[in-house]
């Protein structure tokens, strides 16, 4: 599960990344940005409701802050 976290988070940051070289290069002239910050907040809300269904099934349990 920790492979997985870590997966999802490069590739948040790898979308969030590509929007910005996106938003450089087109200077708004295209919806290239818009999709990239879509896939983004798709990719985090989707990260999201995995961690709380893994939750709720017992597959994870919360450990606090040692």
């Amino acid at each position: 599960m920790k492979i997985f976290v870590a997966i999802a988070f490069i590739l948040i940051l790898a979308s969030l990344a590509s929007a910005l070289i996106f938003l450089m290069r087109d200077k708004g002239k295209s919806n290239r940005t818009v999709q990239a910050l879509t896939w983004r907040v798709g990719l985090s809300v989707g990260l999201f409701l995995l961690i709380l269904l893994c939750y709720k099934l017992g597959w994870i349990q919360p450990t606090g802050i040692r």
